[in-house]
């Protein structure tokens, strides 16, 4: 029977891939406590299957194709906030990066010396713990670099041993060291992201009339200046006339606005302007309408509000965005992405007109651009294998998945490029990243439970023992130093570790735990420098230890 089961899934690898995905899903959804491994089950069964059978490996390409597609999806969705919170963050975060992993690096070395690891098994130790699987390339061209003759193959495979031991431990123990951290600092991790993003402070309409002398007179645009404030006057009835208005409208004694925003910014506003109005103009359609469209128009994605003059065009004001599942006050310098749930106040004889302009179709929406897809992708994986020049005469390269995310950082923060619009709309975005997560899990599960057996054989306890140690003192360390004395929320602190790990299934459990995407911007913050500095950490460690020295 197990023979038949064997020569079924080994002869039709897309079985084999949808049979681990489908366990590994019910897997996540089982729940220990508040603790579940979400999406990383799939990595697990993989692992699991991969350990039971040789023959149950998934080719490589699907788990390498899972990664690029992953990556660049989330470097597309993060990069316009990555770029603006990198100007005000950056050399804090980098100082984080280079903390932790420094200290990972004397955990190692303290372990290693501990359990009397062999120099190239604790290097593949180090690299495994912390999911690096760029670092163990520079682990092994270091040891060919400094190695000859017979030498050279057996002690190449010694880091390949270290790291497929650890590398689960470093996946499980970044996760458990999230789990504990919230714990142990009594931290809400969901109701801080909801804060961080804003979804605390409901976005409502007020009616209000205006009735302080101070305002009298004066330009909206100068009372609602541009980044001082949060809150959009969407329409305005003066007399028995309703209107739209723009910044250059003044306001007089006796008119009604219809303020929109954050209650709290909307409360402050309408204490500013006068008094609560027992009239409700948002409430009357008859002269000025209220329309939800989607945003489909690939020609006016990725441009500014301002841009698309709907007040002239039309006599239209945005009163509020949904981008996923944020409402979003629309500012005149925002945006607009595909997919955007844009509310429209016009006149009631424009409204079709502007949902025309807008495009309002679903359909549309379920497209998907292979052309700028492909050239993104494409674009990236070029830069993956640029060379570039270390000291030491090494040569480092970003890889099929640090080449990818900077170009998806840089294009998704460009937006579109002449006609070529490079991001996605919301839902496709992250269809096709739960899809790449999918397809990188299982691959990589089913190739590192595949080595898992010969390895444990060979070491043994110590190298699961020293993984260990390291994964979970460093995570918690930096999580506790980042909570309590930098005072940095939690799901920002989640997604700096996951970028300090490299690691796609920590930044997406991160995103689990905290509800939202919260996660995603300091993991791209922090990927690109603890990918190059765990390259040199790790010859670093190789030097301190010494490449051939078996102790033990």
């Amino acid at each position: 029977m197990f023979d038949a089961l064997v020569a079924l899934l080994s002869g039709n690898p897309l079985l084999l891939l949808f049979v681990i995905t489908g366990i590994g899903h019910l897997a996540g959804r089982l729940r220990f406590g508040s603790f579940s491994l979400g999406a990383s089950g799939i990595l697990f069964v993989g692992l699991a299957f991969g350990a039971l059978h040789p023959e149950f490996r998934l080719p490589s390409i699907v788990y390498e194709f899972g990664l690029v597609l992953f990556v660049y999806m989330l470097g597309l969705s993060a990069g316009p906030s990555f770029f603006s919170s990198f100007r005000r963050r950056g050399l804090r975060a980098t100082a984080i990066v280079t903390g932790s992993l420094a200290t990972a690096l004397g955990i190692a070395l303290i372990v290693s010396r501990s359990l009397g690891l062999p120099g190239p098994v604790a290097a593949g130790t180090f690299v495994g713990a912390l999911t690096s699987t760029p670092a163990l390339a520079a682990a092994l061209e270091f040891i060919s670099a400094h190695a000859s003759g017979g030498e050279l193959e057996s002690v190449r495979a010694l880091p390949v041993v270290g790291y497929s031991l650890s590398y689960p431990v470093g996946v499980l123990g970044v996760m458990l060291a999230m789990h504990w951290a919230a714990r142990l600092l009594r931290a809400d991790v969901r109701a801080e992201a909801k804060a961080l993003a804003g979804v605390r402070q409901p976005i409502i309409n007020a009616d209000v009339e205006v009735t302080e002398e101070s305002v009298f007179g004066r330009a909206i645009s100068e009372l609602f200046p541009k980044g001082g404030t949060r809150v959009v006057v969407s329409r305005l009835l003066r007399g028995q006339r309703q209107m739209t208005v723009d910044g250059s409208v003044t306001l007089l004694r006796g008119d009604v606005v219809t303020l929109v925003g954050p209650e709290p910014d909307v409360n402050a506003a309408a204490a500013r302007l006068g008094k609560p109005s027992g009239l409700h103009p948002h409430l009357d359609r008859s002269q000025i309408d209220v329309g939800r469209f989607i945003l489909s128009n690939k020609k006016i994605a990725g441009r500014r509000i301002r841009d698309l003059d709907l007040r002239r065009r039309y006599g239209a004001t945005i009163s509020r965005i949904r981008r996923g599942d944020v409402d979003i006050v629309p500012t005149a310098d925002l945006v607009l992405e595909l997919g955007d749930q844009v509310r429209v106040v016009a006149p009631s004889d424009r409204l079709d007109a502007v949902g025309e302009f807008l495009g309002d179709s679903y359909r549309t929406l379920g497209t998907i651009d292979i052309i700028s897809i492909s050239l993104g992708i494409a674009l990236g994986l070029l830069v993956g294998t640029l060379s570039i020049p270390l000291p030491g005469g090494f040569n480092f390269q970003l890889g099929f998945a640090g080449g990818p995310l900077l170009v998806a950082l840089v294009l998704g923060y460009l937006g579109r490029t002449g006609n070529i619009l490079w991001v996605l709309p919301y839902n496709v975005n992250v269809t096709l990243r739960e899809l790449g997560l999918l397809l990188f899990l299982a691959g990589i599960g089913t190739q590192a439970g595949n080595a898992l057996t010969g390895a444990v054989a060979l070491i043994g306890w110590r190298v699961v023992a020293a993984a260990a140690v390291l994964a979970l003192t460093y995570s918690l360390g930096t999580l506790v130093v980042g909570y309590k004395i930098l005072k940095i929320p939690m799901p920002i602190l989640y997604g700096l570790l996951a970028g300090i790990q490299t690691q796609s299934v920590a930044v997406a459990y991160a995103n689990e735990r905290a509800g939202n995407d919260q996660a995603n911007i300091p993991y791209a913050m922090a990927y690109q420098t603890a990918v190059v500095l765990k390259i040199l950490l790790v010859q670093v460690l190789l030097n301190l230890l010494g490449p051939f020295a078996l102790v033990g």
